[in-house]
C-alpha cells in the first residue's frame, strides 16, 4: 500500500515536499476566481463599491474537490492577504449547522482575541467585525450550510476576502457569482490516478485508464478510491478494476459504486472499524477512539487505520497527535453502511466503549497533574499503560489537541439522550482536566459550553442538585466577566433548584452569591439581607470557617454603604471566628479590614492598634504581601497622627519587603493608593 495521505474531498495530496505541487487540475476555475477576485465589487442597490468583503463561492458536491479548489485558490493569492488564512467549518460532518456563535468564537480565537465565555451570537459576531476591520485577512468558509451563516460573518471591511465553499448557491448574499464544478478534465483525471498505480499500468491501458476516469465521471474522491484500491493490489490491471466497477448495479453515483467496491473488500474487521468510525465526535479519529468503537487494541487500530489513509478512506489530520479525519463526502455513506449491517444495540455499545474510553483518558490527563498525592500516585499506577501519559506537558498537549473532538463528544452525548450517566461523567471530567492543565481563567468559553450541556441534562432528567450545580457554575463565569445582571438571574435559578433538591450546600453558596451579585451591583442593602439569610444557614448547620467568611461579606457591604458601626461588629464576628477555626491567614486579613473601616470611621488611634495586631497575625501567616501593605497603611497613620519618625521607619519596612518581592510591589502601592 502507498503511504500517501489523500484527501477524499479533492486533488491535493500530502507529499514528500521535494515533489511537486500534490494540486492537479482546474486551471480553467482558478483563472475564473482570481479574475473575479480583481472585479469591482459594487453594491447592488447605490452602484458604489460594496463596504463589505468580497465573497467568492466554491459550489459542488461533496467529493468533487471543492475544498482542494479553495485551499490552492488561498495558497496561490495569500500574498496579497498579510494578515493570512482564517478557516472554518460551517457544517458537522453529518450535515448539522455549526452555530454562528460558536463559528465566532473559534475564528476569534484563531485571532489571539478573547470574547467572554457566554456571549451572544451578536456580541461575538460584532467582536469579531472589530478585529477583523484594520486587517486583510483571507476567510476560508468550507462546508456551508447556508447565506445567513457567512453573512453573519463577514467583515465589514473590502480589504478582506471570504472564499465559501457550498453546495449549492447563496441565496441573499449580493454580488456572488458561484464557481460551479464538475469532473476533472481527463489528462489531470488520468495522472491523479497515476500517483497511485504508477505510470507503468497507466501507460501499457492508457484507454483502460481512460475508461476507469470515465466510469468515476471523474470525480477526485471516487478517482482517489479507485487509486487506493489499485495500490493496494500491485498485480490488478487498471482494466480489472473497470470490470468489477461495469459490474457494479448503476444505483447512485460514481462515488457510491467505488466506495461499495472498497469497502466489500475489506476484511470483516476492518470494514466494522470502517462503519463506526462514523460514530467518531467532528469525524475526528485517535487510535483510542478507533480501538474503542471496534473493541480492538490500540496498536491494532492504529495499524488499520493508516491501512485507511492508504486507501484514501481517511486523511491525516493536521495535529501533532496520530489523528485522522472521516472525509466529508464519506460520512453519510459510513453513517448508512452502520444502519444497515450493525444492530442499534451494537450501535449504542460502541458510543458507550467510546465514551467510556474518553472519561478513563481525562481522568488520567488530570491525575498526572497531582502526583504530589499519594493517592493519585496510586491511582495513575493503576491505570493501563496505555490510557497512561508520560508528564503533565503530554497530557496538556493531548488535551489541546483533542479539544474540538472532546467537545464534540460532549455535545453528540448530550444529544442522544440515551446515554446521559456516561454523559454526565465525561463532562465532569472534561472540566477537571481543563481546569487543571489551563486554569479556569483560559478554559472559561470550552467551561460555560459544557456547563450549558450539563443544564440540559439535568433539565431533561429532571436533577435538580445537577441543575444548581450547573447553575452556580454558569452564574460565576458571567459574574467574572461583568455580566452580574445575568449572573443574579442564574443565581436565584440555582436557589431554587437547590432548594428542590434539599441541598443545603446549593442553598447557601446561592444565598451568598446573591448577596454579592447585589453587592457588585451597587445594592448593599439587599447583598447584607441576602447575606444575612446566607449567615443563619451557615450557624444552624454549625459551618464555622464559612460562616466567619459570610461575616466578612457582610462587614464589606456595610462598609460600603457607609454603616461603619454595623461593619465593624460584623468584621469583629469574622475574627472571633477564624480564631476558633485556627485559620491564622483569614484572621490577619480579617484584622487588616477592621482596621481600613476603622479609619473611615474616624477612629485611627483605634485602627493604628488594630494595623499592628494585624502585621503580627501576617508574621506568622507568613504572607509577606499583606505584612507589606499594612506596614504602608501604618505609615499613612502614623502621619495622620503627626509622627513622621514612626511613619518613616514602617515605610523603610514596606520598601524592604517589596524589594524582596518586586512582583508585588506596584499592586501593595496601587492597592494602597486606592485606599
Amino acid at each position: 500500500m502507498t503511504d500517501q495521505a489523500v484527501d477524499t474531498d479533492g486533488v491535493r495530496l500530502s507529499q514528500d515536499p521535494a515533489e511537486e505541487s500534490g494540486f492537479l487540475g482546474r486551471t480553467r476555475e482558478l483563472k475564473e476566481l482570481r479574475a473575479d477576485i480583481e472585479r469591482a465589487g459594487l453594491d447592488t442597490l447605490s452602484g458604489r463599491k460594496a463596504p463589505r468583503a468580497r465573497v467568492l463561492l466554491i459550489a459542488g458536491r461533496p467529493g468533487s474537490g471543492r475544498t482542494a479548489l479553495a485551499e490552492e485558490l488561498a495558497a496561490q493569492v495569500v500574498d496579497a492577504y498579510p494578515d493570512g488564512v482564517l478557516r472554518a467549518r460551517l457544517s458537522e460532518p453529518d450535515g448539522t449547522r455549526v452555530p454562528v456563535e460558536r463559528l465566532a468564537r473559534d475564528l476569534l480565537t484563531g485571532l489571539d482575541r478573547t470574547a467572554p465565555p457566554g456571549a451572544d451570537e451578536d456580541d461575538l459576531t460584532e467582536a469579531l467585525r472589530a478585529a477583523l476591520a484594520d486587517r486583510r485577512v483571507l476567510l476560508l468558509l468550507d462546508a456551508v450550510a447556508d447565506a445567513e451563516q457567512v453573512d453573519a460573518l463577514l467583515p465589514d471591511t473590502p480589504d478582506c476576502l471570504a472564499v465559501a465553499v457550498a453546495e449549492g448557491p447563496l441565496t441573499g448574499i449580493a454580488d456572488v457569482r458561484p464557481c460551479t464544478l464538475g469532473g476533472l478534465d481527463t489528462k489531470s483525471a488520468v495522472e491523479l490516478l497515476s500517483r497511485y498505480t504508477g505510470s507503468v499500468r497507466i501507460t501499457v491501458d492508457p484507454r483502460a485508464a481512460e475508461q476507469l476516469v470515465e466510469l468515476c465521471q471523474a470525480q477526485p474522491a471516487a478517482l482517489t478510491l479507485a487509486g487506493g484500491w489499485l495500490a493496494a493490489r500491485p498485480q490488478a490491471a487498471v482494466a480489472d478494476l473497470a470490470k468489477h466497477l461495469h459490474a457494479e448495479a448503476e444505483e447512485g453515483s460514481a462515488l457510491d459504486r467505488v466506495f461499495r467496491l472498497v469497502h466489500a473488500s475489506l476484511p470483516g474487521t476492518a470494514a466494522r472499524m470502517l462503519r463506526l468510525l462514523s460514530l467518531a465526535p467532528a469525524g475526528l479519529v485517535d487510535p483510542h477512539t478507533a480501538s474503542a468503537l471496534a473493541g480492538c487494541s490500540v496498536n491494532g487500530a492504529r495499524t488499520t487505520l493508516d491501512d485507511f489513509v492508504a486507501l484514501g478512506l481517511l486523511r491525516a489530520a493536521d495535529s501533532p497527535l496520530p489523528e485522522y479525519e472521516v472525509p466529508g463526502c464519506l460520512h453519510e455513506r459510513l453513517t448508512r453502511l452502520a444502519r444497515k449491517h450493525e444492530r442499534p444495540g451494537e450501535l449504542q455499545l460502541a458510543r458507550a466503549r467510546m465514551l467510556e474510553r474518553t472519561v478513563r483518558l481525562l481522568q488520567s490527563c488530570r491525575a498526572v497533574t497531582e502526583t504530589d498525592s499519594p493517592q493519585a500516585r496510586e491511582k495513575l499506577l493503576a491505570t493501563p499503560r496505555d490510557l497512561r501519559f508520560p508528564h503533565p506537558r503530554a497530557a496538556a498537549d493531548w488535551l489541546r489537541a483533542r479539544r474540538p473532538a472532546l467537545l464534540a463528544a460532549a455535545r453528540l452525548a448530550v444529544a442522544d439522550g440515551e446515554l446521559d450517566t456516561l454523559a454526565r461523567r465525561l463532562m465532569s471530567q472534561l472540566v477537571r482536566a481543563m481546569v487543571a492543565h489551563f486554569g479556569t481563567q483560559a478554559a472559561a468559553p470550552d467551561l460555560y459550553g459544557v456547563h450549558r450541556l450539563v443544564l440540559d441534562v439535568a433539565e431533561r432528567r429532571e436533577l435538580p442538585r445537577e441543575k444548581a450545580a450547573a447553575l452556580l457554575n454558569l452564574a460565576d463565569l458571567d459574574a467574572r466577566t461583568g455580566r452580574t445582571a445575568e449572573a443574579l438571574v442564574r443565581y436565584r435559578a440555582a436557589l431554587d433548584a437547590g432548594r428542590e433538591a434539599n441541598d443545603p450546600y446549593a442553598t447557601g453558596r446561592a444565598m451568598e452569591s446573591v448577596g454579592g451579585a447585589h453587592l457588585e451591583l451597587g445594592d448593599y442593602d439587599r447583598a447584607a439581607d441576602w447575606f444575612g439569610r446566607a449567615l443563619a444557614q451557615r450557624l444552624a448547620r454549625d459551618e464555622r470557617a464559612d460562616a466567619a467568611r459570610v461575616y466578612g461579606r457582610i462587614a464589606t457591604a456595610h462598609t460600603y454603604a457607609g454603616r461603619y458601626g454595623e461593619a465593624v461588629r460584623s468584621w469583629r464576628a469574622a475574627i472571633a471566628g477564624y480564631r476558633r477555626t485556627g485559620d491564622v491567614a483569614a484572621h490577619a486579613r480579617a484584622l487588616s479590614e477592621l482596621a481600613r473601616v476603622q479609619e473611615y470611621a474616624g477612629r485611627p488611634e483605634e485602627s493604628l492598634q488594630t494595623c499592628q495586631e494585624a502585621v503580627d497575625w501576617a508574621r506568622r501567616a507568613e504572607d509577606d504581601r499583606l505584612q507589606a501593605a499594612l506596614h504602608l497603611r501604618l505609615a499613612d497613620t502614623l502621619d495622620r497622627l503627626g509622627d513622621p519618625t514612626a511613619a518613616g521607619l514602617q515605610r523603610s519596612a514596606a520598601e524592604r519587603m517589596l524589594r524582596e518581592d518586586p512582583v508585588d510591589a506596584c499592586e501593595i502601592r496601587s492597592a494602597e493608593s486606592e485606599d
